[in-house]
């Protein structure tokens, strides 16, 4: 089954596990994750359901193109991996 990650700094905000998730396409995976922390919708997505400008998910090492409806496909061996990005100087 599919494996999903978050980084760590994500990690000082609200507790995210690493899970196991089931699922055809990465919105599939998250719905799960969402099920059993709902707060963590708000960090990942803006509130039309797209990934939020300063995250970024890869499924397998290759960043999702379907930042909108999260439709890229995820393998029953996938490793989903999600980072908060960091800005500053």
């Amino acid at each position: 089954m599919p494996q999903i990650r978050f980084t760590a700094n994500l990690q000082r905000h609200l507790e995210v596990p690493e899970l196991i998730v089931t699922g055809d396409t990465v919105a599939e995976a998250f719905q799960q994750v969402f099920l059993g922390n709902p707060r963590l919708r708000s960090y990942l997505l803006d509130d039309q359901g797209s990934v939020r400008q300063h995250v970024a998910v890869f499924v397998d090492a290759k960043l999702i193109a379907d930042r909108t409806h999260l439709s890229d496909a995820v393998k029953p061996d996938s490793e989903i991996y999600v980072v908060q990005a960091l800005s500053g100087g």
